[in-house]
């Protein structure tokens, strides 16, 4: 048998946009999407990296929409937490019908349907090959599921931050609307934060910096994207 290729990142740290789960329809759940990126990150388990996930809301509820709509920002932005906790409920039930062990955590506690975060136990799982979501943000208003995901990465001892988004890297603007951007193969923390490129927001990508954790950027519907990321080949874009 062929020697498997040696993981260049052992622990990582997946961060998924809640819109992501919906599909193409923008909101609620596309079983069939969400059942694809079970089967992917089962690819990665089965590989021997430990993973921690941490889930957007965006197809539920995002906060900062609907505070500016009027909603005190507190309120909304505790809706918009447990629009996480939804999805990871639902991300959860779809990877264990896969048949990978998975636990949600929560950053505020509702023992009924997860367990509350408590870092030793989260290592703990991830030592025994569980992936581990965590849900419900910091807990704290005002921080994005970005942040959120940096602070578990950094809590975690992740080797990388891996932002899975629809497209595959960062670009000098968006290639969506600006056809000539520039696709980046590398680029610094710095220049991230000076050219506001958008990849996360200002904390979480200072965060990032000050802990030297790397972040790589890249396209989750690509084949195997993320087993490619961590294995060391050139997939999207690494932030450092």
């Amino acid at each position: 048998m062929p020697r498997a290729t040696p993981l260049i990142y052992k622990r990582i740290l997946l961060k998924l946009s809640g819109e992501a789960l919906a599909g193409n329809g923008g909101q609620g759940f596309d079983f069939p999407t969400i059942t694809g990126y079970a089967k992917a990150l089962k690819q990665v388990v089965a590989a021997g990296a430990q993973v921690g996930l941490v889930i957007g809301g965006g197809n539920i509820v995002r906060g900062s929409q609907i505070s500016r709509l009027g909603m005190d920002r507190v309120s909304a932005d505790y809706m918009g937490m447990l629009g996480t906790v939804i999805n990871a409920i639902a991300f959860q039930d779809i990877m264990e019908r896969e048949g990978v062990a998975t636990r949600v955590m929560t950053a505020i506690r509702m023992d009924e349907i997860a367990e509350p975060f408590i870092r030793r136990r989260a290592l703990r799982h991830l030592e025994k090959g569980r992936v581990v979501i965590f849900a419900a943000g910091t807990g704290n208003p005002y921080f994005s599921t970005d942040t959120a995901a940096v602070l578990r990465g950094i809590q975690m001892k992740a080797d990388v931050i891996i932002k899975a988004t629809s497209v595959d890297g960062v670009y000098s603007a968006d290639p969506k609307t600006t056809p000539n951007a520039k696709r980046y193969t590398s680029i610094s923390y710095r220049d991230v934060m000076k050219q506001e490129l958008g990849v996360m927001d200002q904390t979480a990508i200072t965060l990032c910096k000050e802990n030297t954790l790397p972040l790589i950027v890249l396209d989750i519907n690509a084949p195997r994207a993320v087993l490619k990321a961590i294995r060391g080949e050139k997939v999207g874009t690494l932030v450092s």
